[in-house]
């Protein structure tokens, strides 16, 4: 007979219940900050000028990016 018992002992379902809880919190936060940068960024329109004189194969086409703040 196994008398070596604790009543805080996390082994079992009880352990399980709260590795479940545990890990379903972690997914929520990761969640709500994912959406949270995605609600911050999708505001964030940019603008090109000159788009005639973009080139298909160039280093340059960073300089038609502005910002349109």
């Amino acid at each position: 007979m196994n008398e070596n018992r604790s009543v805080w002992a996390l082994n079992g379902l009880t352990g399980g219940l709260i590795a479940l809880g545990l890990l379903l919190s972690i997914l929520a936060y990761l969640s709500v900050m994912a959406m949270s940068a995605q609600h911050n960024h999708a505001t964030d329109y940019y603008k090109i000028k000159n788009e005639k004189t973009i080139k298909m194969f160039s280093t340059e086409n960073y300089k038609h990016v502005v910002d349109a703040k």
